[in-house]
């Protein structure tokens, strides 16, 4: 299955690297990994959980460009510097997804490139 859809957030890494931020392929949209950084500056350093939100906001963002939205969400991927922040990620999950219920991962002691990032968060959505 090739991709019908490349969506951009603009980011400055994104033509550099070779990625888009989400890929509709079919009725599956695959979103990338993604942090709380908004015009390349890094939301609520030192909060994991102000950080998830923001990835979800981001997340959603790429979601409705290419048509789906939070509901549709099949799989969720969590990397976390610490595994002392899963409590707070976890509660920015289950404020979005306690009745959708995605299959969903949850891994620490990832490093990241930017050290001042805690979380970075990938989904997969379906929509037939």
């Amino acid at each position: 299955m090739s991709a019908d859809k490349t969506i951009s957030s603009g980011g400055p890494w994104e033509e550099s690297i070779g990625y888009s931020r989400a890929v509709v392929a079919g009725p599956y949209i695959h979103v990338s990994g993604s942090t709380a950084t908004i015009d390349g500056v890094l939301q609520h350093e030192g909060d994991a959980y102000g950080q998830a939100k923001v990835a979800f906001q981001v997340i959603e963002k790429a979601l409705v460009l290419g048509g789906h939205s939070l509901i549709d969400v099949v799989r969720t991927r969590i990397y976390l510097a610490n595994a002392e922040d899963m409590d707070a990620v976890g509660r920015a999950h289950g404020e979005i997804f306690s009745k959708i219920r995605p299959a969903a991962t949850m891994l620490g002691g990832v490093q990241f490139i930017n050290k001042a990032m805690l979380v970075e968060i990938e989904v997969d959505s379906y929509k037939p």
